[in-house]
C-alpha cells in the first residue's frame, strides 16, 4: 500500500499487533534495554527501587478508569467479590507517592485512574505496559469502565465497544511523533467484547449493548455541545453531525478509546471498553439526573466487569 501523505508531505506511518505467543506484554523500545533503571514517574515506582514482579507478577486483569475515587470504590467492590478482604478497611494508594494516579491491588486485579483525555491515559498506558513488562506479567486482560454520552440510546444503557473511532468515524488514532502522523489501528478484541455481553445477560439490571465509541479531544465542542465557553454551529448542524455518527454505528462518545485501543493493540494486550450512557446527546447536553441514579448508572460497569472476572477464576 502507498502510503498517505500529510498537508507537509510526511509519510503516515501505519503500525500492526505484534500479538506474542506465550501472552507477555510487548513493549516496543530497544531504548529501555539501555537504562540503568526504568524510573516509572507518574506511578512513584522504579525498577531498582521496587520489586515489580513480586508486588506486580500474578496480575491478571487491569481495570482502568477516569475517575481516582471511582477507581477505589471498584478495587473495594472488587475486594469483597473475591472474598479478598481479609480484615482490611479498605484498600491502598500504591501510587500514593505520587499525585497523578492512584492505583489498586486486589488479589489478581489492579484498579489504576487515568483522568481525563487522551493524553492523560497515554501517560498512564505507557508506565502501565512498562510496569507489566517488568512485572513479568502473562495473558493480562485490560477493561477501560467509565461513563459517556449516548447517542440515541437511553440513558443508563451500558455500551461494550465493538470499534473506537475517531471524530470522521474511522478506526484509528493519529499521533504526531517528530513532526510525521503515525496512525494506529483500534482494533480491540471481539470475543472479549462478546464474553462481557454474554454476561450482561445474566443481569437484567445491566442493559447493555455494542457499539461504535467516539472518542474526542474535547468535552464541549469537539463532542458538539451548545453549552460551552465558545459555540460556532447551530442545533441543526449539531443533531446533523449526530446523526451522521448514529449511522455510522455510533452509540457513545468519550474520551480515550482510541488510543487505549491503539496502545493495547500494539502491546499485546486483550482489550475492551465498558462504559455506560449517563445521557442521550439528541435530548441533552448537559448531565441533570439525580446524584442517586448517577451512582447507580456508574456503578454498572463495574458490576459487569466483576462478573466477568468472577466467571474467569471460576467463581
Amino acid at each position: 500500500m502507498a502510503p498517505i501523505l500529510t498537508n507537509s508531505n510526511q509519510p503516515v506511518v501505519t503500525e500492526r499487533s505484534p500479538y506474542t505467543e506465550n501472552g507477555t506484554v510487548c513493549v516496543k523500545n530497544p531504548h529501555l534495554d539501555s537504562l540503568d533503571e526504568d524510573v516509572l514517574y507518574h506511578f512513584g515506582l522504579g525498577t531498582k527501587t521496587h520489586n515489580l514482579p513480586q508486588m506486580f507478577g500474578d496480575v491478571k486483569f487491569v481495570c482502568v478508569g477516569g475517575s481516582s475515587k471511582r477507581m477505589k470504590a471498584f478495587a473495594q467492590f472488587i475486594q469483597e467479590e473475591l472474598n479478598l478482604k481479609d480484615g482490611r478497611r479498605e484498600v491502598e494508594n500504591i501510587c500514593a507517592g505520587a499525585d497523578r494516579y492512584s492505583m489498586y491491588k486486589t488479589g489478581p486485579v489492579l484498579s489504576i485512574s487515568h483522568g481525563m483525555g487522551i493524553p492523560s491515559i497515554s501517560i498512564m498506558l505507557h508506565e502501565l505496559i512498562k510496569l507489566l513488562h517488568h512485572a513479568r506479567c502473562r495473558n493480562v486482560t485490560i477493561i477501560r469502565i467509565g461513563t459517556s454520552g449516548g447517542v440515541g440510546i437511553e440513558p443508563g444503557t451500558v455500551v461494550i465497544t465493538d470499534t473506537a473511532v475517531d471524530s470522521f468515524f474511522r478506526p484509528q488514532f493519529e499521533q504526531v511523533v517528530l513532526g510525521k502522523v503515525i496512525i494506529r489501528s483500534t482494533k480491540l478484541d471481539k470475543e472479549l467484547a462478546k464474553e462481557l455481553i454474554n454476561c450482561s445477560k445474566m443481569d437484567p439490571e445491566i442493559p447493555a449493548i455494542t457499539g461504535n465509541t467516539m472518542c474526542t479531544y474535547d468535552f464541549y465542542e469537539g463532542q458538539g455541545r451548545l453549552d460551552g465557553a465558545f459555540c460556532t454551529f447551530s442545533t441543526e448542524e449539531k443533531l446533523e453531525y449526530l446523526t451522521e455518527a448514529y449511522t455510522n454505528g455510533v452509540r457513545n462518545i468519550e474520551m480515550e478509546s482510541t488510543v487505549f485501543a491503539a496502545m493495547c493493540h500494539l502491546c499485546g494486550l486483550k482489550a475492551a471498553v465498558v462504559c455506560v450512557a449517563l445521557i442521550n446527546r439528541f435530548e441533552s447536553d448537559q448531565i441533570t439526573i439525580p446524584y442517586e441514579k448517577l451512582m447507580q448508572f456508574e456503578q454498572r460497569p463495574q458490576h459487569l466487569v466483576s462478573r466477568y472476572i468472577k466467571k474467569c477464576l471460576g467463581l
